[in-house]
């Protein structure tokens, strides 16, 4: 990772924890484990355009673990969209554009509202049904006027919840390779470790459905997440998912890959 890299990840890091020790309430795990992914798509591979935000054919970024808003809010900002440093101040605080989890038609560049588990991950599913029709109704032969990509970020909590059982498999049914997933492979959930909750194989139950299955074992290894969202971008007919090893609240001297830092 390049020094500029390093600091442009911590800022998002940062920005989240400092916003969320502000108003004393909200999620910093998450942010601080997923920053690398979210830098990635905003700073290279997603096409946007913050002055129009509504642009048809933009890339959509969907948080399903909408209890992390802050690293979208922090990526909104530094992205250009009309969300200030003032706004992030004003996190969680009555009447603010930046609630505790992300509402559509409130902040620009939120795509749907997340927070209820396996909402999001679903809503993006039917995005990229939407992206999928609109193609073929007014693409032509050596023209692609509708092409963009949905990618998400779900928790281990979007997956346990019997929507995103439906919808996965309806995905890889219906060959959305428009669609790419990251799963944040943390281990932590609120309560503690996650095999309290959870035991399946994520890789096996994606294959089953039909998904393009990759293996990230470190998020800050940047080269490693070029390659699978190169990969993902490349396959036809299947949809994908890049399992993503990540250390919540990562950074913490005493509270990384812990439930204490889950908020």
């Amino acid at each position: 990772m390049k020094p500029i890299e390093e600091l442009s990840i911590n800022t998002i890091r940062f920005l989240a924890v400092d916003a969320i020790q502000k108003a004393n309430s909200g999620h910093p795990g998450m942010p601080m484990g997923c920053a690398p992914i979210g830098y990635l798509l905003y700073k290279e591979i997603m096409n946007y355009d913050p002055s129009h935000p509504k642009w048809i054919n933009r890339d959509r970024f969907v948080l399903s673990a909408g209890h992390g808003s802050m690293l979208l809010y922090s990526l909104l900002h530094l992205s250009g969209f009309n969300v200030t440093l003032d706004d992030l101040k004003n996190f969680r605080q009555w009447g603010s554009i930046t609630p505790g989890h992300p509402e559509f038609g409130l902040t620009e560049g939120v795509e749907t509202t997340t927070g209820p588990l396996g909402e999001g991950l679903s809503n993006a599913i039917g995005m990229a049904v939407a992206q999928k029709y609109l193609a073929a109704k007014f693409n032509r032969e050596n023209f692609n006027l509708i092409d963009h990509f949905i990618y998400v970020i779900a928790s281990d909590g979007d997956l346990m919840e019997g929507v995103t059982h439906e919808t996965c498999s309806f995905a890889g049914h219906n060959k959305l390779d428009n669609l790419i997933v990251f799963y944040d492979n943390n281990h932590i959930t609120i309560d503690g470790s996650l095999d309290l909750a959870m035991s399946e194989d994520v890789a096996k139950r994606f294959d089953g459905y039909g998904w393009h299955v990759q293996h990230v074992k470190d998020v800050n290894d940047l080269d490693s997440l070029r390659n699978a969202i190169a990969a993902a971008k490349k396959e036809s007919g299947k949809p994908s998912i890049i399992i993503t090893d990540t250390h919540i609240g990562y950074g913490s001297p005493n509270k990384q890959d812990t439930s204490g830092v889950h908020g």
